[in-house]
C-alpha cells in the first residue's frame, strides 16, 4: 500500500472519528461528507485500521470476494466483538442487525510475514478449527447500501460482530461447492442456498491473506479468526429476534438480539 500524504491522513482521521461517533452514539449518518470520503481502497483501509485501533485488540479478519476473478478485500475484526453461539446481543451497539451465514477458521499457529510466499498447504496447515458463524453487520451509515461504496468499505466493511458455532471435526472432507446452508429468523427460513460462497474458493482466501495482507496484519497469529465471506447475502433482523444458521455438514450456530433500546421497557 503506497504511503498516504500527511495532509490527506489528517482528513482521513476526521473520517475515522465521524464513523466512530456515528456508531458509538447510535446516530447514523446518511453518508460521509464528500470531502471526507476515501478516494480509493487504500484510503478506505487506512480508515478501517484506525477505527480498529479504537477497539483493540484485533481478533482476526473478515475476507471475501464478490467472485473468483476479483481481488479479495479484508477488514479487521475486534476481539471484543467475537462471541460463542447462543450469545445474547443486547444494547445500543445493535441497530442495523444485518446477518450473514459464513464459514470461519481459527488459527492454531502463527503465519508471520516472510519474503517467500506461503503455499496453500502451509497456510491451511496453520488452521486449528473450522466453524459455522454468523457475521453481524453494523454501520455508522443509516443504509450502507445507499451510501458511497468507499464510505461503506471504510466503516470496517460493515463488520459488527462474529458469533461462532461448535468446531466442525471433519471440515477438510467437506465439498464447499455442494454444501447447503439455511438462515432462519424467528423460526422462518429467510435464505436457503447451496455452494453460495461468492469467492469461488473460500479456502484460497487463507493463503491469499497470509501472503498479500501482511502490510496491514503484520502476519497472522495463533488464536485469530478468519471469516471467509457470506453464503446468504445480507438479511436484516429486528430487536428480540432469534437467528439460526445451519450448514448441512459444517454445523449450526444461533444468536438472539435483545430489545431495541429505544423501545425497551
Amino acid at each position: 500500500m503506497p504511503p498516504i500524504p500527511a495532509a490527506r491522513q489528517s482528513v482521513l482521521l476526521e473520517t475515522t472519528n465521524t464513523l466512530l461517533n456515528a456508531r458509538r452514539t447510535r446516530t447514523p449518518i446518511a453518508d460521509l461528507p464528500h470531502a471526507l470520503r476515501p478516494a480509493d481502497l487504500d484510503e478506505a483501509y487506512f480508515v478501517q485500521d484506525n477505527i480498529a485501533k479504537a477497539y483493540e485488540p484485533i481478533g482476526g479478519y473478515k475476507i471475501g470476494a464478490p467472485n473468483a476473478q476479483t481481488t479479495p478485500m479484508f477488514a479487521p475484526m475486534p476481539l471484543a466483538w467475537i462471541a460463542a453461539g447462543g450469545a445474547l446481543l443486547s444494547g445500543a451497539q445493535w441497530r442495523y442487525r444485518g446477518l450473514e451465514a459464513e464459514i470461519a477458521f481459527q488459527f492454531g499457529a502463527d503465519l508471520p510475514a516472510r519474503a517467500t510466499p506461503y503455499t496453500r498447504e502451509e497456510a491451511l496447515a496453520a488452521i486449528a478449527t473450522c466453524h459455522p458463524v454468523i457475521e453481524v453487520l453494523e454501520s455508522g451509515l443509516a443504509d450502507p447500501a445507499a451510501a458511497d461504496r468507499m464510505s461503506m468499505l471504510a466503516d470496517l466493511q460493515m463488520h459488527g460482530g462474529l458469533v461462532f458455532g461448535p468446531a466442525c471435526p471433519h471440515w477438510q472432507t467437506i465439498d464447499w461447492n455442494t454444501e447447503t446452508v439455511a438462515l432462519a429468523v424467528d423460526g422462518t427460513v429467510r435464505v436457503e442456498r447451496t455452494g453460495s460462497n461468492t469467492s469461488g474458493d473460500l479456502l484460497g482466501l487463507i493463503p491469499w491473506l497470509a501472503n498479500h495482507g501482511t502490510d496491514r496484519t503484520g502476519g497472522l497469529k495463533a488464536g485469530q479468526w478468519i471469516t471467509t465471506g457470506s453464503w446468504t447475502g445480507n438479511t436484516l433482523a429486528q430487536g428480540n429476534s432469534s437467528v439460526d444458521v445451519s450448514f448441512q455438514h459444517a454445523g449450526r450456530v444461533t444468536l438472539k438480539f435483545g430489545p431495541d433500546p429505544a423501545y425497551a421497557a
